[in-house]
């Protein structure tokens, strides 16, 4: 279930503060987005895949985790990624 590469390029232009940036927290969020969505799709087939489930919800928390700080740190930038992502908070 891994990011395309070229997505993957996509999600980094998309949400990148700067030319180089690649590991700021909207892009790491963006990135465990799509992570998240696409194991999302790969239960509606496979509903027996526990082992993915607990991947899945280390995902989700480390989303989380990224989402809490970059909302103390700065809270219109925060804001700006969630309404981009489509989350709900």
């Amino acid at each position: 279930m891994a990011v395309v590469k070229e997505k993957k390029k996509e999600l980094i232009k998309g949400f990148a503060e700067h030319e180089k940036d690649t590991g700021s927290c909207s892009v790491q969020v963006a990135l465990l987005t799509e992570r998240i969505n696409n194991l999302t799709e790969h239960f509606k087939s496979h509903k027996k895949d526990f082992n993915s489930r607990v991947g899945l919800l280390r995902l989700v928390s480390q989303r989380k985790r990224l989402l809490d700080y970059l909302k103390k740190e700065n809270t219109e930038r925060y804001r700006e990624l969630i309404g981009k992502l489509k989350l709900k908070k």
